[in-house]
């Protein structure tokens, strides 16, 4: 082999092993250095917490209530923050709860009402009324209509002519409470057998269930589905009500009503 083929072989082999010294010289320098992680930090409030399930009527105290990180972006105006009311777990000790709150939930001011307020008065919305009547198992789909369930109110009656009629006076009612329990047991209990049942009304179907009392044999709650919440619960059997604002009464006489004037 002549020389010069002979020092072109041994440059290029000499380059070669450079080369691959220098690609694995450079490989172990990269995978020595440490990886960055950009972690961008989120701006937050510290808001008030229920740090246990509050069923309606439960009392706030620093046991069951907890400061919590949340995103700031979160935060809605009916929560309650540190940085607004940094003392709220002792402004609040004794608040009654009146609507569920699960824990880990935000307290929202709209879902408690002050410690000196009733219970039962602080469930009701503006321009309710409460107003309670006479169930049984038989009455009340057999005890399974439990507190804020919805109920039509079926009157029955005897007529001496006709025998038995029956008609919905009330439709889509809200159950308040089942005698004194205006919440379901927390030990798993899902029926409520009670002797009385309260029911949000307002002014009218108070007058027509009140007037249906004294004229029916019997009154039956019908439960109804939960997805009936959203409809609407204005209506009522409105001809058992005096038609004109107070200028005539009802006598109820054997089951009949008469509409006779108030002079």
């Amino acid at each position: 082999m002549k020389p010069a083929r002979l020092i072109v072989m041994s440059i290029a082999l000499v380059a070669a092993v450079a080369a691959g010294y220098l690609i694995l010289n450079v490989t172990s320098q990269s995978t020595d250095q440490p990886v960055r992680q950009v972690v961008k930090k989120v701006k937050t409030e510290t808001v008030l917490v229920a740090s246990s399930s509050l069923p309606i009527g439960s009392r706030l105290n620093n046991g069951n209530l907890d400061w919590q990180d949340w995103p700031e972006h979160a935060v809605t105006d009916g929560y309650i923050t540190r940085s607004t009311r940094p003392d709220a777990i002792v402004e609040l000790t004794d608040s009654i709860v009146r609507l569920p709150v699960f824990e880990g939930e935000p307290v929202r001011t709209e879902k408690i009402v002050d410690a000196g307020t009733r219970i039962m008065s602080s469930m009701l919305p503006s321009g309710k009324r409460a107003v309670s009547t006479e169930i049984s198992v038989e009455t009340s789909a057999g005890g399974f209509i439990l507190p804020n369930d919805r109920v039509d109110v079926i009157m029955v009656r005897n007529t001496d002519e006709t025998g038995f009629l029956t008609e919905t006076i009330l439709s889509n009612i809200r159950v308040l409470a089942i005698d004194q329990r205006i919440q379901e047991d927390e030990d798993g209990k899902k029926t409520a057998v009670g002797t009385t049942a309260t029911l949000e009304l307002n002014p009218d179907q108070a007058k027509i269930i009140s007037v249906a009392q004294q004229m029916a044999s019997r009154l039956t709650l019908a439960l109804r589905s939960v997805a009936d919440a959203q409809e609407a619960d204005t209506g009522g059997a409105d001809h058992l009500l005096s038609g004109d604002g107070g200028a005539s009464i009802q006598l109820i006489r054997s089951g009949q009503i008469t509409t006779i004037g108030a002079n």
